[in-house]
């Protein structure tokens, strides 16, 4: 017989949750926590369902975070099944979402289903914090939650989010910190002219070549214990009118940082805006910025990896790696956040899924993280 777990997550699977469109997924989990005395705060920002769940009123707080919302498909007939049809294959749950990360949103439930069954008095407070604004621009999803608990001094003890963070098997890596994103829109002037009269003209994208040399040879920082090295890149560049015959009168350069605690956005910026200032472009430029979190070795990171280890076997590996997460908000109210989540192979990709056996276990951890934290 399938498990609870499964048959939540199947059910979460079968909604298009399309990010930002939560597809009434929340109302699945709602339903389910109000059963359990939760008390449930809907947040809606824009047009993106948020919601804060509660159970207790006492310190410490664990909260469960996560979205319900996804990346589209994709090519619908590559696919070996309809993404939004959970399909069991080949000891596999397939569908949009499955890894990433309605799985884990069903552990989280039928964890706390289990944990409260066994410690109905159980100390300090259960919580999750969930939206459907994380796969998009995240600007009115689990920002704004931690904003409206911020502006009333609600904070959070313990965090964990459920991303994807395994890479060979349940429970191999936990996430304990990310690095953060600087991002930059540089566009650089010259004078646009006849190809053939270069005296009359300026090329920006020749001026600007001697500085981007020189950033992408700059040494950011050396990383840390956590962290590896800052890493500068170029994204994107646009310059011309797409004739053969025309220098261009300004290029945009896109580029990003993914920068560790070893360095800070103030840090970065000046380091740039030098670079450039010693070549002397006529430029502008525009930046975006997600900041990085560290959870260093504590009650949370020990608890969490002894329920690991406890359910698998194994002995988690500490890592930073990957792109951004919600964590980064979180941390703003939460000194201890980490994250753990199924395999993360199939995110985002064709056929999507999680191995089915590795459900029940994710659940397990789960609820022994928390008896862990709060029995």
């Amino acid at each position: 017989m399938p498990s609870s777990t499964l048959e939540l997550a199947q059910a979460l699977i079968a909604r298009r949750s399309l990010t930002p469109d939560d597809a009434g997924c929340q109302e699945i989990l709602i339903d389910r926590l109000r059963k359990l005395g939760f008390h449930i705060e809907t947040m809606r920002f824009g047009n993106v369902d948020n919601f804060w769940a509660r159970h207790g009123t006492a310190a410490p707080v664990v909260c469960f975070a996560g979205h319900t919302d996804v990346v589209p498909t994709g090519p619908v007939e590559q696919w070996l099944s309809e993404p939004f049809t959970p399909t069991l294959r080949d000891g596999k749950l397939y569908g949009r979402g499955a890894a990433d990360m309605k799985t884990s949103l069903a552990a989280f439930i039928t964890a706390i289903e289990a944990f409260l069954k066994q410690h109905p008095k159980h100390s300090g407070s259960i919580a999750l914090l969930i939206t459907s604004d994380e796969e998009g621009i995240a600007v009115d999803g689990t920002v704004k939650v931690v904003e409206t608990l911020q502006a009333r001094k609600e904070l959070i003890d313990y965090c964990i989010v459920g991303e994807p963070t395994c890479v060979d098997k349940l429970g191999d890596t936990v996430k304990n910190g990310r690095r953060g994103s600087l991002s930059g829109r540089l566009l650089v002037k010259g004078i646009q002219g006849h190809i053939a009269y270069p005296h009359l003209a300026k090329n920006p994208i020749h001026l600007a070549a001697p500085a981007i040399a020189e950033l992408a040879a700059t040494e950011w920082d050396r990383g840390n214990e956590f962290f590896p090295p800052t890493t500068w890149q170029i994204s994107n560049m646009r310059g011309g009118t797409g004739a053969t015959n025309v220098i261009p009168g300004e290029v945009e350069i896109l580029f990003n940082f993914r920068f560790s605690t070893a360095s800070t956005v103030e840090g970065l910026k000046a380091k740039v805006l030098s670079i450039l200032a010693k070549h002397g472009l006529d430029y502008t430029i525009e930046w975006e910025y997600s900041k990085p979190y560290l959870t260093p070795r504590g009650s949370l990171v020990e608890a969490i990896a002894a329920a690991v280890h406890e359910v698998t076997g194994i002995d988690a590996a500490l890592s930073t790696s990957g792109g951004t997460s919600d964590g980064r908000f979180i941390a703003d109210i939460c000194p201890q956040v980490v994250e753990l989540g199924p395999r993360n192979a199939t995110i985002h990709k064709l056929n999507e899924c999680v191995e089915v056996d590795h459900i029940e276990p994710l659940r397990e951890i789960y609820q022994r993280t928390l008896e862990k934290l709060l029995a």
